[in-house]
């Protein structure tokens, strides 16, 4: 896909398109059920992670966030956890 047509992809995604991809990559499969390849899960995350700077989605909204506290290592808690935020 040319860089051209990938940024009018981003700059014509709706909220709706973008909800859909964020749940193809979490899932790993189209909503029809079909696998998502390598390079199309790259893409579909790639196009959201584009979508939420450029629509300034909230950090703690974005793909991949976790939150001030990281991944745990810093507590001295005995047990870590992960929130995952979809």
């Amino acid at each position: 896909m040319s860089d051209m047509t990938f940024e009018r992809m981003i700059q014509q995604m709706t909220p709706t398109i973008y909800e859909s991809l964020k749940q193809a990559v979490s899932l790993r499969k189209w909503p029809d059920g079909r696998r998502l390849s390598e390079e199309q899960t790259e893409l579909c995350l790639e196009a959201v992670m584009r979508y939420e700077a450029e629509h300034n989605v909230p950090e703690n909204e974005r793909v991949g966030y976790l939150g001030s506290s990281g991944c745990g290592s810093d507590k001295n808690d005995s047990e870590d956890s992960i929130t995952w935020v979809n």
